[in-house]
């Protein structure tokens, strides 16, 4: 039977472990945290005891910073028990970034599934829809300024600087799957929207949730269009997949890959959904008021401050995800002009 459920999120740990430290938040469950070249400048790691050795959740961002701190766990936390399995929940660098230099170093396979295995490889090669010229393409339809698009046509593939290398073959996970970690079962939650398939752990016996980027304690997890699919409805396919956390006990313990482990589950799913839904409502609002408008058009209201390339990439991205399941819905209309831009406009049925 689920506990009482919380009024708000409850943080049991005031403080992330230091670099190069570990701490342990359930039995046979090791917090490490990696440094990030970016705005969101961390990514939690969690290390699971597994017999005589480890399996690893997540691998941190190819970086001399990030090698640097797993050579001093190499030498401390894993001198007597070594890494048996690599497990990634989703393609993004920060994640999967070192799977192919660990396993290498450890003489063991990358686990993930075959959704992020494939798009890991196809954004480090540029293919299917992964190439920056792409991208840029389907953001100038969106109207992206030429300065800005200028811009991350310049930057190049980002990507393949986080990931220079990736394994050639893995060991799949599927949605349902139970893997055995030191005997005890962990079960795979699938999640789409952030990501094509991704994998997040729940352990019946710890009670503990490795929630990857679904589920973040004080920042909503980025969904976007890509150019590999520019008239999705990620956002429909994020909310409908935080059910199956919802399902969950309201005590487990979450393990999110940003910002503090803790516990309320009902707590979190709720203030996600209110999030959206207060976005979509102002983003319908502002073009009903002010008529067709590009995603571009519409940072501003999603995005209250100034944005860098990195953080207008995944702008763009999101303002184009919510604007595409308002049109989904059918509470705005797309318009395509003649020259390819995209617009969003209010229903032809709206009376203003």
């Amino acid at each position: 039977m689920n506990a009482a459920l919380p009024l708000r999120l409850d943080y049991p740990y005031a403080d992330p472990p230091a670099p190069g430290a570990t701490l342990e938040v359930a039995p046979g469950v090791v917090w490490l945290r990696m440094p990030l070249p970016f705005a969101l400048d961390h990514i939690n790691l969690w290390l699971l005891a597994d017999g005589d050795g480890w399996t690893l959740v997540d691998c941190g961002y190819a970086s001399d910073e990030t090698r640097a701190l797993w050579e001093r766990h190499f030498a401390t936390t894993l001198a007597r028990r070594p890494l048996r399995r690599i497990i990634a929940t989703h393609y993004h660098p920060d994640h999967v970034g070192n799977a192919q230099w660990l396993c290498a170093r450890a003489g063991c396979a990358l686990t993930m599934t075959q959704a992020e295995f494939m798009t890991a490889h196809a954004a480090a090669d540029e293919r299917s829809g992964y190439d920056v010229g792409r991208i840029v393409e389907l953001f100038r339809a969106h109207g992206m300024t030429p300065e800005h698009a200028a811009a991350l046509q310049a930057r190049g593939n980002a990507y393949r600087r986080g990931v220079p290398t990736l394994p050639d073959s893995f060991q799949r996970l599927m949605k349902g799957d139970g893997i055995l970690v030191d005997g005890k079962p962990w079960h795979v939650l699938e999640g789409h929207g952030h990501s094509p398939e991704h994998a997040s752990l729940y352990g019946t016996e710890s009670g503990a949730l490795i929630s990857g980027d679904m589920l973040l304690p004080r920042i909503s997890t980025n969904v976007s269009v890509w150019a590999i699919e520019p008239e999705g409805d990620p956002l429909q396919r994020f909310l409908e997949s935080l059910s199956a956390f919802e399902a969950l006990p309201a005590d487990t313990l979450v393990l999110p890959s940003h910002g503090l482990p803790f516990r309320g589950i009902p707590v979190r799913v709720a203030e996600l959904r209110a999030h959206h839904a207060a976005r979509l409502v102002e983003l319908e609002q502002a073009i009903r008021q002010r008529g067709p408008r590009s995603a571009a058009d519409v940072l501003p209201v999603l995005f209250r401050r100034e944005l860098d390339l990195q953080q207008r990439f995944f702008a763009m991205g999101e303002a184009i995800a919510h604007l595409n399941h308002l049109w989904h819905a059918g509470r705005l209309t797309r318009i395509v002009t003649g020259d390819n831009r995209i617009l969003f406009a209010p229903p032809s049925n709206h009376v203003t």
